[in-house]
């Protein structure tokens, strides 16, 4: 049947979107070469975290605790579990885009937020695989030439507290965050994620809020099936104690 079939999504349009998507986030590279710069890491372990590591949060998260005098372990820790979310990425994309074995590899460093996103917009493979190939690449080309650009800069710039670029790595990470909110589920998540992470920053050491909010997420689930399971058991009771649906 012609009417069950999947729409179309002419290549162009695959590729103009993903382009889109791929430079606007690759721009803010420059914010993270700078801000990294000015925690005290030189230019080559900078851009080593760029080309190495290639996913945006994660990189804010280690420099932006070593800048607040965290533990190197406890900040590499909290950008460990910002980066754990990719792994559940890959799960979906690996069925999604059913690439050979051989590019998979390579393919697994380009799975993040963004090729994500543009992936699992796509009403067919060919378009999956065609926005995934070309964000991933525009954005990690674009991302790593930025974050030189800025660690090269950050001398000339002086002080990143002035210029409030010490924030651009949260502005950016909320700004692709906040879309994503759409269910209440999600919403109290975040919104208890960022109490933990603000209320406990003066007293906890730098990189540590960051990992007790990650907290948030089991607290609100586990919140939500005791909801349900009392909801459900509510019914169950209402039912039994109704006489007229015992004779239906």
């Amino acid at each position: 049947m012609t009417g069950d079939r999947t729409p179309e999504k002419p290549d162009s349009a695959v590729v103009r979107d993903a382009l889109g998507v791929g430079v606007a986030v690759g721009l803010s590279g420059f914010a993270f070469g700078v801000t990294s710069a000015g925690s005290g890491l030189t230019v080559l372990q900078t851009c080593a975290l760029s080309l190495l590591v290639f996913t945006g949060a994660s990189q804010f998260a280690l420099v932006g605790a070593l800048a607040g005098g965290g533990n190197p372990f406890t900040a590499a820790a909290g950008a460990f579990f910002l980066g754990v979310r990719n792994a559940f990425y890959g799960l979906r994309l690996s069925q999604l885009l059913a690439l050979p074995r051989a590019v998979r590899p390579f393919a697994a460093h380009w799975v993040i937020d963004e090729t994500t996103a543009v992936s699992l917009a796509q009403p067919t493979r060919r378009a999956a695989r065609i926005g995934f190939t070309v964000t991933g690449l525009s954005l990690y080309l674009l991302w790593n030439l930025t974050t030189l650009l800025g660690a090269l800069g950050a001398e000339a710039i002086g002080d990143t507290d002035v210029w409030g670029l010490d924030a651009a790595g949260p502005a950016v990470f909320l700004a692709l965050l906040a879309p994503m909110l759409r269910t209440t589920t999600e919403r109290a998540v975040a919104a208890i994620a960022v109490v933990l992470g603000l209320g406990l920053l003066p007293v906890l050491p730098a990189g540590v809020p960051v990992l007790v909010a990650a907290l948030a997420a089991p607290a609100v689930l586990y919140a939500e099936g005791r909801k349900g399971a009392t909801r459900a058991g509510a019914e169950d009771g209402t039912r039994r104690n109704d006489p007229r649906k015992e004779n239906r």
